[in-house]
């Protein structure tokens, strides 16, 4: 306990003595019966230094509490709130309780000193002296008469000497305790009783003889006016003087005025209700002149015992408000050091209660804190250390890396990804990508893509998505990437991508070298010369065959060989129109109106079954060259009804589609050829769309090649999966386990007309006329 504790705690403990003293020194005054105005004087000074010293203490006290408030101390608002609450709670209660006692006592004592008591005790004490006064009235007519008796025979008496026997007999006739014959100066003559004052009776006072003498007969109440000394008995007595009528009774001689007195005490009974009536009746008559007096020192005291307890209970609410705040300060302090970030250990409050327990849990709380600091410190520390060596594999990454947050901005990148899109992308941190110069097509293309990942997998994808795309840079040149893209937790992205430029340019080159030097060596040279000596040998043949039948052999045989070589012309042409493939003229055009008439072409296995067509309506319309589409669709149809001819139960099914986000917001149209057919192996799917890739004995490999290149002309996309058995039954044509049943290409054009595609009534006329004739020979000529 601190020192102010301890001496608001003595100071409290005085003032407390003092009130108990002082209220107990009242008790005994008011019991012992001295309650007088004159005691108010003292106590009430009393009463002002006790109230003045408890002031001036709780004065201090509220000084020092004001001086810590103007210093800013820290808890001093919160002491003053709870010394003010205990203050209201002590001094409310106590003037509500002054107020009762002091209208309480007010009409009580009003209520003791009432008209109604004061008649009854008025008429008790009437009652009282009337009874007795009869009494002693009967006695002294009894005392006259018996006087009169005594006059009538005082002859006879007198004469024989027997005066003495003469009053035994009064007083026996009579009933009395006493009978006395007194002189005229009230000398005890002759007695008779039967208490030992008969020996020696009492003297009557000479104003009780003259009036006797005047009135010839009294009777006198005495012993009632002194109260008797503690422990005695209550006593009074009736005395009634007679005057003797014939006063010359000789018997002493001397004819002098002669008196019978008559004793008669009063039972004690009587005597005891009598005096008990009288002192009350007197303790009543002062304090009916004391009523004032006896007000103020009530009102007095109780004002004083509020003032006590008021005093007592300010100096009781600091100190406990004291003992209370200590330790709230010790957690506020506490906290504040906390927020400060000093985790250092923090005092504990000595005691028991639930504060000691805040206090004790706080500074648990704050080394568990610092305990976790240290431990968030170390994980930071090996997390900025992960930090760094994932930086270092980054930087020395020669694949381009750029992490996306939440909103699409940029997050991270590493120098790879500076050196192949030749820009300074560490400057853009915190950006978009499109806000960099030259890269919003790339920027689209990405969130596109990735969106349609997250809302609309291609078959085949898993958690990642891979696409190819053509960088066009400003001064005119062109980058051919290969993005790899996936989705990070916290909805952040990744964009992983490789210059391939150089790599898809080399391949060209070495295929187009090989084409070249296949058909300039294998192909091309030897066709002229086998054309030309077929025909030279027909021409010197022709004429020196005898034989009708043998000149038609020979014509046969060298129109064999002529329409052969043609055949292989035309091949030769078809390799070099895929290395010149005119650039596709977009214009808006309906997908599945353009599906519709080039499986018009194909009715015979639309008849058999074993070619169907699923096509979603009110698809819109896309940017494309119908005629490279057209070619296309031929393409892979041709191809997968080739891929199920040995199957009895063959079928092929072109679908088309809306990939659509979680929006329903339209993504891309997608198209679909599918067949049950034998699929392909894993190292064809890789190299599906290169030239001479064929599972065919008789294909050339430049179908899926040239569906590639025209799926890069419309900016669509192009895969080529295998239909699995489980994938089938679940509604997926990409899962990678189960039996292969069959093969699916798929295109995703994503790339919409303005406006919408006129109907299919309203085809462009190329669209509508165009000679069927070509279509099977360009199947042909690019089967797998």
């Amino acid at each position: 306990m601190t020192k102010s504790a301890r001496w608001a705690l003595l100071v409290s403990s005085v003032a407390v003595v003092g009130t108990v003293l002082v209220l107990a020194f009242v008790l005994s005054l008011s019991t012992a019966g001295w309650l007088a105005e004159r005691h108010f004087v003292w106590l009430f000074w009393v009463n002002v230094a006790v109230a003045v010293l408890l002031a001036l203490v709780i004065l201090g006290a509220t000084v020092r509490l004001f001086t810590r408030l103007r210093r800013g101390k820290f808890g001093s608002r919160l002491l003053a709130k709870l010394a003010g609450v205990f203050a209201l709670v002590a001094l409310l209660p106590g003037l509500l309780i002054y107020g009762v006692s002091y209208q309480f006592v007010t009409r009580s004592i009003d209520t003791w000193f009432d008209l109604q008591v004061a008649g009854a005790l008025d008429a008790g004490l009437a009652l009282g002296r009337g009874t007795l006064e009869a009494e002693a009235a009967d006695l002294a007519a009894k005392a006259a008469n018996a006087a009169d008796q005594l006059a009538a025979d005082r002859r006879a008496e007198a004469r024989q000497g027997i005066a003495p026997l003469a009053l035994e007999r009064l007083r026996t006739q009579l009933n009395v305790r006493d009978v006395v014959l007194l002189g005229a100066v009230g000398q005890v003559l002759a007695s008779a009783g039967s208490s030992s004052a008969a020996l020696m009776p009492e003297r009557p006072a000479a104003a009780l003889l003259r009036q006797a003498k005047s009135q010839r007969s009294i009777g006198v109440l005495e012993g009632l006016d002194d109260e008797p000394p503690p422990g005695a008995r209550p006593s009074a007595r009736v005395r009634a003087v007679a005057l003797l009528p014939n006063p010359d009774i000789n018997l002493a001689a001397a004819a002098e005025d002669r008196f019978l007195m008559l004793v008669q005490p009063v039972p004690e009974a009587l005597v005891a209700d009598a005096l008990a009536v009288q002192a009350a009746y007197r303790d009543y008559q002062q304090r009916a002149l004391a009523r004032d007096g006896l007000r103020r020192m009530v009102v007095g005291t109780l004002t004083l015992a509020l003032v006590l307890s008021v005093f007592g209970a300010l100096l009781l609410a600091v100190m406990l408000g004291n003992q209370i705040v200590r330790p709230l300060l010790l957690v506020a302090d506490g906290v504040r050091q906390v927020a400060d970030g000093d985790l250092a250990p923090k005092p504990v409050f000595a005691s028991r209660d639930e504060l000691g327990g805040l206090t004790r849990s706080f500074a648990q709380m704050t080394q568990q804190l610092a305990d976790a600091r240290e431990q968030v410190q170390r994980g930071v520390n090996q997390l900025e250390g992960a930090r760094t060596r994932l930086q270092t594999i980054l930087d020395s990454l020669s694949a381009g890396v750029i992490v996306f947050d939440r909103h699409g901005a940029i997050d991270t990148v590493n120098p790879g990804a500076t050196r192949i899109l030749r820009q300074p992308l560490s400057v853009y941190r915190g950006r978009r990508l499109d806000e960099v110069p030259g890269l919003a097509g790339l920027a689209a293309a990405v969130w596109q893509r990735s969106e349609l990942h997250r809302t609309s997998p291609e078959d085949g994808e898993r958690d990642h998505w891979q696409d190819a795309f053509e960088l066009q840079l400003d001064n005119g040149d062109s980058l051919n990437l290969l993005l790899r893209g996936a989705a990070l937790p916290g909805e952040a992205r990744l964009l992983v991508f490789d210059d391939i430029t150089e790599v898809v340019s080399g391949q060209r080159s070495v295929a187009w070298a090989e084409v070249a030097r296949r058909l300039a060596h294998e192909i091309k040279n030897p066709l002229t010369p086998i054309q030309l000596s077929a025909e030279r040998l027909e021409h010197r043949l022709a004429t020196k065959l005898a034989s009708e039948t043998d000149r038609a052999m020979l014509s046969r045989s060298v129109a064999t060989i002529v329409a052969q070589v043609q055949a292989m012309k035309q091949l030769v042409d078809e390799f070099r129109d895929y290395a010149r493939l005119p650039a596709a003229e977009l214009k808006p055009l309906d997908l599945n109106a353009l599906v519709h008439e080039v499986l018009a072409l194909y009715a015979q296995p639309q008849e058999q079954g074993r070619l169907h067509a699923h096509l979603a309506p009110g698809l819109p319309a896309i940017d494309g060259d119908a005629t490279q589409l057209r070619q296309v669709i031929h393409n892979l149809v041709q191809n997968a009804l080739d891929a199920v001819e040995q199957r009895s139960d063959g079928q092929v099914v072109v679908s088309t589609e809306a990939a659509r986000g979680d929006a329903g917001e339209l993504r891309a149209v997608r198209l679909k050829v599918s067949d049950n057919g034998g699929g392909f192996s894993d190292k064809v799917v890789k190299r599906a769309f290169e030239p001479y890739v064929t599972t065919k004995a008789k294909g050339t490999g430049l179908g899926l090649a040239v569906v590639k290149k025209i799926a890069d002309e419309h900016g669509a996309r192009v895969r080529i999966v295998n239909r699995r058995e489980t994938a089938a039954a679940d509604g997926a044509a990409d899962a990678d386990e189960g039996p292969v049943i069959g093969a699916q290409v798929s295109l995703s054009f994503s790339r919409f007309a303005p406006v919408p595609a006129p109907p299919s009534a309203d085809l462009p006329a190329n669209a509508r006329t165009l000679d069927p004739a070509p279509a099977p020979a360009a199947a042909a000529a690019n089967r797998l």
